[in-house]
């Protein structure tokens, strides 16, 4: 990084493929992370689609993403519970317990909103 603290292109460049690294990751090793990312292919364009206007759009959309940001973040703290605590401990479980309470919420959301603004127009 510059001394000034003003990221350049070529630190952009590596933070861009740190970031892919981390959604080949996610895609390789996790299950729900694969059909999570299935599910927001058909989502986010049927959600551009369908929505009226901007913000119906990102309200369609913005949670399928949200979804997959909690469950590469919910995958990392398993990852780092599991290495720094192999065996068993219930503050080890708890945080993967909440980690996954997290995309399940997100995933209430997701539920939700298309129930809300998409539901009554098939009604």
């Amino acid at each position: 990084m510059a001394a000034s603290g003003i990221r350049g292109p070529k630190e952009l460049w590596s933070a861009f493929q740190w970031s892919m690294k981390g959604l080949r990751a996610g895609w390789r090793h996790e299950a729900s992370f694969r059909l999570e990312a299935c599910l927001a292919v058909v989502l986010v364009p049927l959600g551009l689609w369908l929505g009226h206007g901007a913000l119906e759009k990102l309200a369609l959309v913005l949670p399928a993403i949200l979804v997959l940001s909690a469950e590469l973040l919910n995958s990392a703290i398993e990852a780092v519970v599991d290495k720094v605590s192999p065996e068993f401990h219930e503050l080890a479980g708890r945080a993967k317990d909440m980690g996954s309470a997290a995309v399940f919420l997100l995933l209430v959301l997701v539920v939700l909103s298309w129930a809300l603004i998409i539901g009554p127009r098939w009604l």
